[in-house]
């Protein structure tokens, strides 16, 4: 097999779509893509096509510089567009509710207030389904998305657990908030030791980015900022270690 056909399998079997035509075929068929990355500063017709296209089926689509593309590309011939296929569809907010609901459940959700490593993603996403989360939920932008990366990393649990995307997450807290839920954000001063979290209600775990933690407007939100116990020298967890630290916890009060 040649190398440009070989390349080209493990791209499609890692959800890459690569070139116009490709990408043009795929809005067609209305394939589930997470985002569309065009090069900045290309102008012409097609780009332009597939840009409004893409908008319109409200996909996100990022510009990015050439550097970037060629380093996403495996087959080497992107002519200025890669697209990401999710490997499921997005649920809504309502519906991860509502399943709760009809468990007879007390909702518990896990809120990735920008998670952009994949790999990160597809363990919380892991983890939330071992612990009988209701549904995990990521924002639009600035955030990682069903991609097969993160499917591979999850251990095949975005099969199970709903994952629902909005515009806004402060928003998406206020929300849940009006709705009854509980809003735990985790944060290194937290002033709510985890231990003393009641975490048996109805209730949303925000997990933040791996280098800045929570957003200021998603710490803003929060009901309760919660502190992991750190007995040694660091003073910060991995993102999707503190998300099982935290769904674990909510586990153990709910049994008990």
């Amino acid at each position: 097999m040649d190398e440009q056909k070989k390349n080209s399998l493990t791209a499609e079997a890692d959800g890459i779509i690569e070139g116009r035509n490709a990408v043009i075929e795929a809005l067609r068929a209305g394939e589930t893509i997470d985002k569309i990355y065009l090069q900045k500063g290309e102008t012409d017709k097609t780009l332009g096509h597939i840009a409004s296209k893409a908008r319109a089926a409200g996909i996100v689509v990022v510009e990015a510089d050439k550097r970037k593309l060629d380093g996403m590309s495996r087959t080497h011939a992107h002519q200025g567009v890669i697209a990401l296929a999710a490997v499921r569809e997005y649920v809504s907010v309502e519906s991860i509710l509502q399943a709760a609901a009809d468990k007879g459940e007390k909702p518990l959700i896990v809120v990735c207030d920008e998670i952009s490593d994949p790999h990160n993603l597809g363990a919380i996403i892991r983890t939330a389904e071992c612990a009988g989360a209701h549904g995990v939920v990521i924002p639009k932008r600035r955030s990682a998305g069903l991609t097969a990366v993160v499917a591979k990393t999850s251990a095949g649990a975005v099969a199970h657990v709903p994952v629902a995307r909005v515009p806004n997450i402060p928003a998406l807290l206020k929300d849940l908030k009006k709705q009854g839920v509980w809003v735990f954000g985790t944060a290194a001063d937290g002033t709510t030791n985890l231990y003393d979290a009641d975490l048996k209600g109805p209730a949303a775990i925000i997990i933040g980015s791996e280098g800045d933690g929570m957003t200021r407007l998603a710490t803003e939100n929060c009901d309760f900022l919660v502190s992991i116990p750190m007995r040694g020298k660091l003073n910060s967890l991995n993102a999707s270690a503190a998300a099982a630290i935290l769904l674990y916890e909510a586990v153990r009060q709910r049994l008990g």
